[in-house]
Formats: structure tokens, sequence, C-alpha cells
């Protein structure tokens, strides 16, 4: 250890000496900050070549060029101009990024090392039950005999109530053949979505964002795009059954799962039924631990 650490202060020595940095005198907390914004800076990076934002962070690195090419030609009018609007552009990106930004912000959030410490999710009573799943299952596939149209928002820790205000309240238990009347052709609670929140309907033809991702195939029409909508803005899982086919798909973390069947469908609300089941945080089992002097406590999601 102490060979390697006399080689990096002689290596170090030598590369300031030639950069001219013999007086910068660099400690371990200088690293560490080195490396996390070279983390942040490569994340930042990667969010923005995975969304729309990567044409319009072109065009800024065309405009910097071309601010460049004035500083160093001295264009003494252009730099007058990106001076002085250097704040308001500031402001304009975040304006042209808001729904990029908070895409990114959403699933910093949503990452696992955070909820590691600490649970937000709801609370026993409100998740849904077996029979809840059963009915569900029970519904969408009926529906898809008879090739009649569904939108079913099954709600998880994100409560989707901007989205409840745009329906119709129902506020009833969910039976398979409730689901199936809603949706029935030509009834005035048909279009649009409705939304489960634990074993209860909660309202019916309500509106959902359309997803703008450009990886969606052409072909799905606006019942699936509004299902991975619903599912990049929050948690929820949504059940479709197209209207022309009859094939039921999924919709989860913006992702679709085309023509599923029921042991996959249920494999999916069993998971949002029971992920952190219990409500106990990470941090809550460590303090039972030291309490208790055991070794061998287990995680109960694990």
């Amino acid at each position: 250890m102490q060979n390697t650490t006399q080689m990096f202060n002689k290596f170090w020595e030598h590369a300031s000496t030639l950069l001219g940095l013999a007086n910068i005198s660099i400690s371990a907390v200088d690293i560490i900050e080195i490396v996390i914004i070279s983390v942040l800076f490569y994340h930042v990076l990667l969010w923005i070549k995975n969304t729309r934002a990567w044409n319009l962070f072109k065009g800024i690195m065309v405009i910097l060029l071309f601010v460049l090419l004035a500083a160093i030609f001295q264009m003494t009018t252009i730099l007058w101009l990106a001076q002085n609007t250097l704040n308001v552009g500031l402001i304009a990106l975040v304006i042209i990024f808001q729904p990029e930004l908070r895409k990114a912000l959403e699933n910093l959030g949503g990452k696992k090392f955070l909820s590691y410490f600490f649970l937000f999710n709801r609370t026993e009573e409100n998740r849904f039950t077996d029979r809840t799943i059963d009915e569900l299952i029970k519904a969408s596939y009926a529906m898809g005999k008879v090739k009649t149209g569904a939108l079913i928002v099954v709600e998880d820790e994100i409560l989707l109530n901007e989205y409840v205000r745009t329906g119709i309240d129902i506020d009833a238990v969910i039976t398979s053949q409730l689901l199936i009347n809603i949706f029935e052709k030509n009834t005035p609670l048909h279009d649009g979505a409705v939304i489960v929140r634990g074993d209860r309907v909660v309202s019916a033809t309500c509106y959902l964002p359309l997803s703008d991702s450009l990886s969606l195939s052409k072909d799905l029409g606006t019942r699936h795009r509004a299902a991975v909508g619903v599912s990049e803005v929050s948690d929820s899982l949504t059940i479709v059954v197209s209207e022309e086919t009859g094939k039921v798909s999924a919709a989860w973390k913006g992702l679709i799962y085309h023509d599923i069947d029921a042991d996959f469908l249920r494999e999916k609300l069993q998971y949002l039924q029971n992920h952190n089941k219990g409500g106990t945080s990470r941090l809550e089992l460590w303090k039972r631990r030291l309490k208790n002097g055991k070794k061998d406590f287990k995680d109960p999601d694990q």
C-alpha cells in the first residue's frame, strides 16, 4: 500500500511540474468531488442522449460554437448579444426541457437507493386483494373475447388524483360485471379510462396523458398510447383491451407488453400487491436488528 502511495505521489509531482500545477495540492476530498461531478455529468449526457433533448442539445452546441468563433475573432456585436441573452436563454432552456427535466427528476426520485432507507408506500388497507386480481383478469379477457375496448389503470404508490378529477366518480367495489358494464359500447361511461385504487373503482371516463415516445410503434392507437403515457408519469399498471383485435396488453414503467396471457397479467398484479408489503423500511429493520442483537434477522422483501 505504501509503495502504491509513493508511486502515485511521484507521478503527481512529475505531472504537476509538466502542467504547471506544482503549487496546487489535491486532497482525497477533491478526488471524491471530481468523481461525483464526472458521474453526474455522464448521467446528464446519457439522459440527454436518450430523450428528445439530444437534438436540442446539438442545436445549443452549434450556437456555442458560433459564440466561440466570435470570441476568437473579437466580433463584439455577437458577443454583446450572447452576453445579454444568457439569462433569458437559461430560463428558456428550463421551459423547453420541462417535460424531460420532470421525467429525469421522477426517475431520480424512484431510484431504489432512496427507498432503501425510507419507505413512503401506501398503507396496507389501500392495497387490493386476490379477489380484485381475479375480477380484473376475468373482466379483461371476457371483454377481449367480444372485442370490447377497455382501459383500466391500477394505481400503485403514486396517487392519480389529477386524472381521477377528469372523470366521473364511481367509488364502487370492483367486480368483473361492473367493469364489463362500464366499457360496454354506446354507454355513457365507456369512453376513457377507469382508475382502480385498492379494491374499488374510484373514477371512470378519465383522461390520460398520451405518450410521445419515439420508440413506440406507429400502429398503436390512442388507447395504447394513453396507457404508456400514464405509466411514464406514475408507477401504475394499465390494462388495455384492444377493440380491433380483442388482445390484452399491459403498460408498466413506460413499456407496453402486447398480447399477454392471464398468468403474465396475474404476475404483474401480484407484484403491485405484494412489493414493500407491510410498510417496514430498511432503516427500521436495522434498528430492530441492533435492538435484538440478532445477526440472522431477514428482510421480509427478500
